[in-house]
């Protein structure tokens, strides 16, 4: 990407995305593309009326850095989300995010954060201490495929996802880490759930929506969260409901 547009681009994020703060409101998300994945691990378990465990693991995106308390967390609010689609359902959201950590750190967890929950659903929230730290790119994506082969090897669904747009990132580094996680998964036909996606659909409405980062310039705000949950959750129970019928989903 130029320099000058990618300078213009961080000018445009910074002016569209910050926000003074989280709002008290209950927060309402622009309608968006919808993203469509296939789970079927967590389909089969819902409709035998088996429990259902999602693992959200990652960084500090996924902890809730800058939510103004954990029931604002995005894992919290998808939760929220599941539990009204799936009222009879008995859905547990583990948050496993940890602020700061990079996939090699994360590969170190996978055993107790993942495996011993026996989740249904993983997460994977990564690449954005990659793209702040300069991680590089080779060991990156060597990485993430031994994360990725080691969760499916388990037989849960796993769902990819990729990088906030925020002033703080650089929009070559991450538009190469991005491309990476989607590499990744077109290889090993895994769901991608793209945040950079769903924010420039943020940035193409009219008017650009407002106040899904934060004052630090990188995380998101309750608002942010919220939206990524809904959209998170709207992909999930829309592939789950594929092949289900209605009635189904709601017996106990």
């Amino acid at each position: 990407m130029p320099r000058n547009k990618a300078r213009s681009l961080l000018c445009g994020v910074a002016a569209m995305f910050a926000s003074g703060g989280a709002s008290a409101a209950e927060p309402t998300c622009p309608v968006v593309p919808a993203t469509h994945i296939l789970l079927q691990t967590t389909r089969e378990a819902l409709s035998h009326t088996q429990p259902i465990t999602i693992v959200a693991l990652g960084s500090s995106s996924t902890e809730g850095a800058g939510a103004s308390a954990p029931d604002r967390t995005y894992p919290a609010r998808l939760a929220v989300e599941l539990h009204q689609a799936w009222p009879d359902a008995a859905v547990h959201v583990a948050n496993k995010g940890i602020g700061g950590q990079m996939v090699d750190a994360v590969l170190g967890r996978i055993d107790a954060d993942v495996f011993a929950e026996q989740p249904t659903l993983v997460i994977w929230q990564v690449g954005t201490n990659e793209v702040l730290l300069g991680m590089n790119e080779a060991r990156f994506a060597a990485q993430l495929d031994e994360g990725v082969q080691r969760i499916l090897a388990s037989g849960a669904d796993l769902v990819l996802m990729d990088n906030q747009i925020a002033p703080r990132e650089s929009p070559e580094r991450l538009a190469v880490i991005d491309a990476i996680i989607a590499r990744e998964a077109q290889t090993r036909h895994v769901p991608l759930f793209s945040r950079s996606a769903l924010m420039r659909a943020w940035q193409a409405e009219d008017p650009p929506v407002t106040g899904m980062i934060g004052p630090d310039g990188l995380h998101h705000t309750d608002r942010g969260y919220a939206c990524v949950a809904e959209a998170l959750g709207e992909a999930i129970i829309d592939a789950v409901a594929k092949g289900i019928p209605v009635a189904d989903l709601k017996k106990k």
